[in-house]
């Protein structure tokens, strides 16, 4: 059910950039320290993006489960992701975009250069 929950966040975090101008160049990058869920592109920056997604904040904000130790993961997998490029950026950085459901109301929150 939670992965069910993650996977279509991320198709609305990803037509959430879309809309606003982002290209989408790869979801769900795999790599030993783990997973970068949406990376794209932007006035020629490169923006690798966590999703995460809550149905209410019992337990916290969506924003909140970001540790760490997950920002820590995240950096590793993205230096990864950069050995594959052929193309260099002068920028990279990190985003977070957080969606809350309740009910039948969304609320997105992106926050960028989030780390």
């Amino acid at each position: 059910m939670k992965r069910k929950l993650g996977i279509w966040g991320e198709g609305i975090a990803a037509r959430y950039l879309q809309d606003k101008g982002y290209k989408i160049l790869d979801r769900n990058y795999y790599t030993r320290n783990g997973e970068l869920d949406i990376i794209c592109e932007k006035d020629g920056k490169l923006v690798f993006v966590e999703v995460k997604t809550r149905k209410s904040t019992k337990f916290g904000s969506p924003e909140e489960a970001i540790t760490r130790k997950k920002i820590n993961h995240l950096r590793q997998a993205a230096l990864i992701y950069l050995k594959t490029v052929e193309r260099p950026y002068q920028e990279i950085r990190f985003d977070v975009i957080a969606i809350l459901i309740d009910g039948n109301k969304k609320t997105i929150n992106h926050i960028e250069q989030a780390f």
